[in-house]
């Protein structure tokens, strides 16, 4: 019986990463369940890390905080050279 605080999700996955995720439930003697809790749990964190860092990005963008293109460029163009150009600030 589900917990008052959880809810059934239903997803069609393909039959080979069906196979792993028995397979990884098997080794580390969890269920299906904990596994695709746990992997589902990992990629919202990752993804809301993403939306973390674009949000950041953007207020240094609006807040005139950027590097030209030119300056990078040069200081792409410098590192196989003898004397690279210090990373642009």
């Amino acid at each position: 019986m589900a917990s008052p605080n959880t809810r059934v999700l239903t997803a069609h996955v393909p039959i080979p990463l069906a196979d792993k995720i028995d397979q990884m439930a098997g080794r580390l003697e969890r269920s299906r369940g904990w596994i695709v809790k746990q992997a589902l749990s990992a990629w919202i964190a990752q993804e809301e890390e993403r939306d973390r860092l674009t949000r950041e990005a953007q207020a240094d963008v609006d807040a005139g905080h950027v590097i030209s293109h030119q300056a990078v460029q040069a200081w792409a163009d410098s590192l196989g050279t003898d004397n690279p150009l210090p990373v642009p600030r």
